[in-house]
């Protein structure tokens, strides 16, 4: 079942990141999976980033991916969980090196204070590996309670935080902007 973008529909932003494996493919088979339950609307260019915390381990590769659904954040959340399943993702090392990781940044107007799902994410605004794909593909957006998001990554330190302009992620029906972000050019059914 494909998402559709219905009334009751809201804007959400994803960011994944991999840093196991064959890292590029790992971000485009979340993308892939994810545009059963979302309709993906646009992809980021990649980014190449140092890991932030957690034990030694290898650079990420990093997008953002913006979509729409009506569906419950839960919901998105355990989408989310089943995409890095499938991608092999095993737990072990909290902040350890993964073969896809997708975190909810913004689902809508949406606030939580849940500990499993917290909205907006909690730690979005000091990251420059969400921050700067965001940008990329968003250049107007908000992180809702804390600003524009240009303000926010120009306020913290990106060394580490590169474009990969070589790298394409690609949405399922879509077409690559000039400036190498992928755009939906049909409306999910």
């Amino acid at each position: 079942m494909t998402a559709q973008p219905g009334s009751g529909s809201r804007s959400v932003v994803l960011a994944l990141g991999s840093n196991l494996g064959d890292r590029l493919g790992n971000l485009q088979r979340g993308i892939d999976s994810l545009a059963d339950a979302l309709c993906a609307v646009a992809v980021s260019g990649v980014f190449e980033t140092a890991p932030v915390g957690g034990p030694a381990q290898g650079d990420y590769l990093n997008a953002v991916l913006l979509a729409r659904s009506a569906l419950p954040a839960r919901a998105i959340l355990a989408r989310c969980g089943a995409a890095e399943t499938a991608a092999g993702r095993v737990r072990t090392v909290r902040w350890g090196p993964r073969t896809l990781d997708v975190d909810i940044i913004t689902c809508g107007a949406e606030r939580s204070a849940d500990a499993d799902l917290t909205l907006p994410h909690p730690r979005a605004h000091e990251r420059a590996f969400v921050l700067a794909p965001w940008l990329d593909v968003e250049p107007a957006a908000v992180l809702p309670g804390f600003g524009p998001v240009a303000d926010l990554l120009a306020a913290i330190p990106t060394a580490g935080v590169r474009r990969r302009p070589d790298l394409r992620l690609l949405l399922p029906g879509g077409e690559r902007s000039a400036a190498g972000a992928a755009r939906a050019v049909t409306p999910c059914t």
